[in-house]
């Protein structure tokens, strides 16, 4: 009896899709670099991966149980990222080598699952896996309740602003060049950077530390830190996309200096796309997809500040800078991807490192909502509400903004 559900015949539009979605989630390598580094090794990396756990698993001394942990965590992270290197995808990126990439896609898997494993614990679970990360964090603090925020903002002298320019101010302005690179928009870059300044106002009654001076939060922030940063970014953009790329094999070079250029320029990007997100004939569904770019953008960097008030760790602690580091890496294929399924009409789905990080940052803000329960009964819906209303007005702006440019470079081009 001949199957009712026989398999489906494939279109040649499937066929397409399924391909250009490929493209996009898994970049392919041009043949021009040296051959081993982009051949398969399986088995020479089995063969590697079984001696070295016989190794550890025979030799170590087992004697003590806070190392076993330790130890056997770290080889299960190092094993899953062999795995990942082997069976995940490429990703949007090539440069410096698609293994990197891999292993980030496997990083943020295992970040995810992390997550999940967090939000079915309580409370004092939680406090105990801390502790037993890092002893010190029984004695953190939180930095509101150690700190003064937006105090004698009438006093304005230089010694005190320029005691605003340390790591901190540093670290925001190349966050924002770093920023400016990913979205290559200075309209967005600009809406996501004011509306992130009305976030802190509309979040103030939940987090003190974003209580600041007006002086601090408009000059010294939107100002000097994100415009600077801003400019920086969208300068190098510029540069790159004014770049005429012609890649050689390193095979193919024959002095030193030339062979060491190319080594060092394997970490630069291999191309660079130009990006309009709005244009005048931009759909709803495009409009509603940037809209939801900055609210998942606003709600990650939100989670930064939420995770270190309600899980007691300071700004300094390695499991706040690192989160912050590894969330930026994982970052720029998201964008690619989710700036792919915005603005290709071929691409119906999006790609895995993208559905990943919204996981990420949904669950993030799920477990800082579970564990901080006593701080969120205080939100004032009507605060949260106007913050979405501000968001929707500053994407009106920025999209009509976008819309007046786009038509006047039309009309200079057909005059």
């Amino acid at each position: 009896m001949a199957s009712a559900f026989g398999s489906r015949t494939l279109s040649k539009d499937d066929v397409n899709y399924r391909m250009h979605f490929r493209t996009i989630n898994e970049q392919q390598v041009e043949d021009i670099t040296i051959d081993f580094f982009y051949k398969p090794h399986t088995i020479t990396l089995l063969t590697c991966t079984v001696l070295s756990l016989m190794y550890f698993a025979f030799t170590r001394d087992d004697g003590n149980p806070d190392n076993n942990l330790w130890v056997g965590l770290i080889l299960v992270i190092s094993f899953f990222l062999v795995i990942s290197v082997l069976a995940f995808p490429n990703g949007p990126f090539t440069r410096p080598h698609p293994a990197i990439w891999r292993i980030v896609f496997g990083l943020s898997v295992l970040y995810f699952l992390f997550l999940v494993f967090i939000i079915f614990l309580n409370w004092e679970q939680v406090k105990s896996l801390m502790f037993w990360l890092d002893p010190n964090l029984r004695y953190a603090k939180r930095e509101a309740d150690v700190m003064e925020y937006a105090v004698n903002c009438h006093v304005i002298t230089w010694e005190r602003i320029l005691s605003h320019f340390d790591i901190f101010a540093f670290s925001h302005f190349w966050g924002w060049g770093m920023k400016a690179l990913l979205i290559r928009s200075y309209g967005l870059c600009w809406t996501i950077s004011i509306t992130w300044e009305l976030t802190e106002l509309f979040f103030m009654h939940l987090l003190p530390n974003f209580a600041e001076c007006w002086w601090d939060q408009v000059i010294l922030d939107i100002l000097l830190c994100n415009g600077g940063g801003i400019w920086l970014g969208m300068t190098v953009c510029r540069f790159l996309e004014m770049r005429t790329y012609h890649w050689a094999s390193i095979k193919d070079i024959h002095s030193t200096t030339g062979k060491i250029k190319r080594a060092a320029l394997q970490f630069t990007p291999a191309s660079w796309t130009y990006v309009r997100w709005l244009d005048p004939k931009s759909s709803l569904q495009r409009v509603t997809g940037v809209y939801l770019f900055m609210i998942i953008w606003q709600l990650t960097e939100l989670n930064t500040f939420f995770l270190k008030h309600i899980f007691v760790f300071p700004a300094c602690h390695a499991l706040s800078w690192c989160r912050i580091l590894f969330i930026g890496i994982i970052t720029a294929p998201t964008v690619r991807q989710y700036y792919a399924y915005l603005t290709d009409t071929q691409c119906k789905r999006v790609g895995t490192q993208c559905w990943v990080f919204g996981a990420i940052a949904f669950l993030e803000a799920l477990a800082c909502v579970k564990f901080g329960q006593d701080l969120f009964s205080k939100t004032q819906v009507l605060y949260v509400f106007l913050w979405l209303v501000c968001l929707v007005s500053s994407l009106f702006c920025c999209c009509f903004e976008n819309c007046e440019i786009s038509l006047n470079v039309s009309k200079m081009l057909t005059s």
